[in-house]
């Protein structure tokens, strides 16, 4: 009858024949040392006879085990990111150019704010996630990307409404102003990317923070003030 063997080193298992009972020799897989048991002192460890879940006629589990996927680098994703951006900043540009109104640029502010915050939602999390903890794929991702991104969106509305309800936009904002609206604004949209996309604190907070850096980015080359109610 084999005699059941498991490595001390590598802790291989595999069976040899009982006329080696007793003898030493070496793993067959990492070398070791090891030392071949009686054929009376063998432990056999069986395996349970019922196992959770649905089995079928002869007893096996029909229950296969749950996989993570993995996420993959998508190069046609980073090349349609990188052409929207490309293509946000042109049209910030022209935009900078032009003679539109007040109540128009307004109005291309809230659009652009809008359209970006998905966007923006979607890249930011795919480099901030963590891999290990599973990655959220197809149209989870896109659900999720969408209510970040409008939520990110809805904070400038709370800047500028808080802003304009508490201070002066006209004579300016100073630092103290901007920083005391600014702070809860920035704990607000990490907690929304923590919701979102399960991302940790810090994380969180360097997500929200590439929407606002993008958005004020493409303000400068608007010829606008970084932020709204900056002189």
């Amino acid at each position: 009858m084999p005699i059941q063997v498991t490595c001390p080193g590598c802790h291989t298992r595999f069976k040899v024949g009982d006329q080696h009972a007793g003898k030493s020799g070496a793993c067959p897989k990492c070398k070791g040392a090891i030392q071949i048991p009686e054929a009376s002192d063998e432990v056999v460890i069986h395996a349970p006879e019922l196992e959770a879940g649905a089995v079928d006629s002869k007893g096996r589990s029909v229950l296969k085990p749950i996989k993570r996927k993995e996420a993959k680098f998508s190069a046609n994703a980073l090349a349609i990111v990188i052409g929207l951006i490309l293509l946000s900043i042109a049209v910030a540009w022209l935009i900078g150019q032009s003679d539109l109104e007040d109540a128009q640029r307004w109005w291309v502010l809230v659009g652009g704010a809008i359209l970006l915050g998905p966007l923006i939602s979607y890249a930011g999390y795919s480099f901030l996630r963590d891999d290990e903890l599973g990655v959220y794929q197809g149209t989870d991702v896109v659900v999720r990307s969408l209510s970040c991104g409008l939520v990110y969106a809805l904070l400038w509305g709370v800047y500028m409404y808080v802003g304009v309800q508490l201070f002066d936009f006209e004579a300016g904002l100073n630092v103290a102003q901007i920083l005391g609206m600014g702070a809860p604004i920035l704990g607000v949209g990490a907690l929304a990317a923590f919701v979102c996309f399960d991302l940790d604190p810090t994380s969180g907070f360097f997500h929200y923070a590439l929407y606002v850096l993008v958005t004020v980015g493409l303000r400068f080359v608007m010829q606008l003030p970084f932020l709204p109610g900056m002189n």
